[in-house]
């Protein structure tokens, strides 16, 4: 690899590292970097105009920086038939030649295979930069190094744990690692998708607070827009205590909060939870561990979620949770075929389930 790369491949699901990197090299054109700059979409884009913009001589100066986003990926998709190939064919046999003063940077939005056939060539040349920007496995560690980092802020463990658990983080991170190609993918998206929603979260946490203390989760609570997901646990104990009112009453607050969820989303959380209080219970039940480390590895989720789902399981019996899964299974055919509307499955959900 050369001191000064020609191209530069920015791939990965960490897009907030991922455009830094981005940015600097946009500020290490200098004052005049708008006269030698070029964007392309790489959908739209051939490989063939690309590289003759980069090779075009800049004015006045001396470098050229031309950006395109997603070119690889479109041109290496499954169904690019041959002229993606054709293109990918051209970019490797001109990349090793471009010009000094040449700035060629592939700007990925999704991570790239390592069997990529460009990828892997471009590997070996000497002229170029490539980087992988992963998102972070564990977002509470993450969201706590941002805070001081970024924000000069500092971020309470059970806080960071809340925003983490609330995007359901954990989840995605899991299917990233998946064997299935097409759910993995789509899992990296999602991930990427939550590390954004984390930072923006983190950032109106860092205004709020102000630097008077650290962000508590009381403050996560008061400031999320994922209020139906931290509503859940108070539904489900209103429920389990024959409470129906109060129930219907976090459900419409919920969906007061989020008004573009019809109810829909607020149905699926209140199936998971029951799904996992189900596998609770079951672990309980088989004789496994009561404690909260022991919960979270047997239901495959964070400590701070699993010493409540263990109290809430205490409270049904494994028939009981098995009635209510499958009356939840009829209430999501009804709505998917259009029997009933979602928010009246909600209404005659908490209703049915009430316990008196």
């Amino acid at each position: 690899m050369s001191a000064t790369p020609a191209f530069y491949i920015l791939h990965g699901d960490d897009s907030i590292s991922r455009d830094a990197a981005l940015e600097r090299l946009r500020q290490a054109m200098g004052e005049d970097g708008d006269l030698n700059r070029s964007e392309f979409d790489g959908a739209r884009t051939p490989a063939p105009e690309v590289l003759a913009a980069v090779k075009s001589l800049p004015f006045l100066a001396e470098k050229r920086l031309v950006i395109v986003k997603d070119l690889i990926g479109h041109i290496t998709r499954r169904g690019a038939g041959g002229t993606g190939k054709i293109a990918s064919d051209r970019l490797i046999d001109e990349l090793p030649s471009l010009p000094a003063f040449a700035r060629l940077v592939f700007y990925e939005t999704a991570p790239l295979d390592e069997g990529n056939k460009l990828l892997k060539a471009a590997q070996k040349m000497e002229n170029g930069f490539i980087r992988r920007f992963s998102a972070p496995d564990n977002l509470r560690d993450w969201l706590r190094n941002r805070a001081a980092e970024a924000y000069e802020a500092e971020i309470s463990p059970r806080a960071a744990s809340a925003i983490s658990d609330l995007l359901n983080y954990d989840e995605h991170s899991r299917n990233a690692r998946g064997k299935n190609a097409a759910r993995r993918r789509a899992a990296m998206l999602a991930r990427s998708q939550a590390l954004l929603a984390a930072d923006n979260e983190l950032h109106k946490l860092v205004c709020y607070v102000d630097g008077e203390r650290e962000i508590g989760e009381e403050d996560v609570a008061a400031l999320t827009p994922y209020v139906p997901e931290a509503n859940v646990f108070e539904m489900v104990d209103a429920l389990a205590n024959g409470n129906g009112g109060r129930a219907l009453e976090l459900i419409h607050q919920s969906l007061h909060d989020d008004p573009s969820d019809a109810g829909f989303r607020l149905f699926a959380l209140i199936v998971r939870q029951f799904r996992l209080l189900a596998m609770t219970r079951d672990h309980l039940d088989r004789g496994g561990g009561a404690q909260g480390g022991a919960i979270a590895k047997a239901v495959a989720v964070q400590p701070f979620v699993a010493s409540k789902l263990a109290a809430q399981a205490r409270r049904f019996n494994a028939m009981q949770l098995d009635a209510i899964l499958k009356r939840l299974q009829r209430y999501d055919q009804d709505m998917k075929t259009g029997r009933i509307e979602p928010r009246l499955a909600l209404d005659l959900l908490a209703t049915s389930l009430a316990r008196g």
